[in-house]
């Protein structure tokens, strides 16, 4: 008996290598030749412009600019399910940067996720998604890269166990889950939603926060924008699934995303204060553009939706539930957030948002409004931090008020507890 078992073993382990090899020979990438640094001034300023809007767009600073560290140059960590994966350096670098990469091996690392060594990147770089990106794109991309200061930035070691840490394994992951191609557009849809789906599937990479993922890390096709906890904060759903008071129209996130706050959903924070942030050099045209496509997503111009009567409402709300309830909670709301929040008036103010309508309170997590509290907008002079002035305790009741008190959903669990963990994650 122990012989057949052995023997079975022996068999799968061969058929396992067997289709291991297969798959790696599938994706096997060579490597490209080095090339010597191009002068900067062989690209044209308008080209290196590009680029830098590009970038902007994409939000590429995020991730590949430490804390305290030179543009580009990595060394950030992206805390993984598997471990902890280093930003690489983007600049000219010889050594530890680009400098030796010619265009084609950057277009091949942004469309195949393969480096100019052949080794396959990981998935944390979002090729998934940069294989959309067009050659005019990721040409102007190349030119702004090779023209930024070259940084000796030592590459700091993944934390990946083993077999993880194995950049062949990554050539079976491509084979489940990577579809690489351009995006074909849709016919069905016009110019501006075309555009906007180009930019938010392809170099925005908006699914890659937005999108649950499975246990391999991949993003969940059929659960595409339901949202999910993500760096300590919650990237919220972006369809109808979003729990918003109001809907996210066309109108409604154009200004958001081109300003970072709208009176009737609230004010950009946490990462998503960088995306708006990248967003500045972009066109008018661009940020519209992916506004209509997401409140397409969201089938948010199909909702009709009274506006004044759910701000009536929810204001009459938060006022109704503030006059019986006497709890710590709600004490602290006085003391602390009343000032700035309280609109007597019924008119919501964009920089000083009515928490009725405040998408951070509607959420099915409470990250995003703890954070807000402990630590204040990213915004200097919105709304400071109140980490040192408030217990956990203390931060916890404030939120179940404002949660009871200015929406209709369910109670958060385990407030406290959740406290705890945003406050250790600053």
């Amino acid at each position: 008996m122990i012989k057949k078992i052995v023997a079975g073993l022996s068999i799968l382990l061969a058929l396992l290598l067997a289709l291991a090899g297969v798959v790696a020979a599938y994706y096997w990438r060579p490597a490209l030749a080095p090339i010597t640094p191009p002068p900067a001034e062989t690209f044209s300023r308008q080209l290196v412009e590009q680029g830098q809007v590009l970038a902007g767009m994409g939000n590429c600073a995020a991730c590949h600019t430490a804390k305290d560290g030179a543009d580009y140059a990595g060394g950030r960590g992206l805390a993984t399910a598997f471990g902890t994966i280093y930003a690489t350096n983007l600049t000219p670098d010889t050594q530890t940067g680009i400098g030796r990469w010619s265009l084609a091996a950057f277009q091949r690392a942004m469309r195949e996720g393969v480096r100019r060594d052949g080794d396959h990147l990981y998935p944390a770089f979002p090729y998934t998604h940069f294989t959309h990106v067009n050659d005019a794109d990721l040409t102007a991309l190349y030119a702004y890269f090779m023209t930024r200061p070259p940084v000796y930035a030592a590459p700091r070691a993944n934390t990946l166990p083993f077999p993880l840490n194995l950049r062949a394994l990554q050539a079976g992951w491509k084979l489940l889950y990577f579809k690489p191609g351009a995006l074909a557009p849709d016919a069905a849809h016009g110019q501006d939603w075309n555009r906007g789906r180009y930019l938010a599937e392809g170099l925005a990479h908006c699914a890659a926060c937005h999108t649950p993922r499975n246990a391999l890390g991949a993003e969940i096709a059929s659960s595409a924008y339901l949202g999910r906890p993500m760096a300590h904060w919650y990237a919220p759903a972006l369809t109808s699934a979003n729990t918003a008071p109001l809907p996210w129209t066309a109108d409604e996130l154009t200004a958001f995303l081109r300003t970072g706050a709208t009176a009737l959903h609230g004010v950009a924070a946490g990462p998503m204060s960088t995306v708006v942030q990248g967003l500045k050099g972009a066109s008018d045209s661009d940020v519209r553009a992916l506004a209509i496509y997401f409140a397409d997503v969201a089938a948010a111009e199909h909702s009709k939706t009274d506006v004044d009567a759910v701000v009536k409402a929810a204001i009459a709300h938060s006022q109704k539930v503030s006059l019986v309830d006497n709890d710590r909670g709600a004490s602290l709301y006085v003391a602390a957030c009343a000032a700035c929040h309280s609109n007597s008036d019924g008119r919501p103010v964009a920089v000083r948002p009515e928490l009725s309508l405040n998408s951070a309170v509607s959420l099915p997590d409470p990250a995003n409004l703890l954070q807000v509290i402990l630590h204040g907008s990213n915004k200097p002079g919105l709304m400071p931090g109140f980490a040192q002035a408030l217990s956990d305790a203390d931060i916890a009741q404030l939120a179940a008020y404002l949660r009871r008190s200015r929406s209709s959903q369910p109670a958060w669990p385990e407030l406290e507890a959740a406290v705890v963990r945003a406050r250790a994650a600053q």
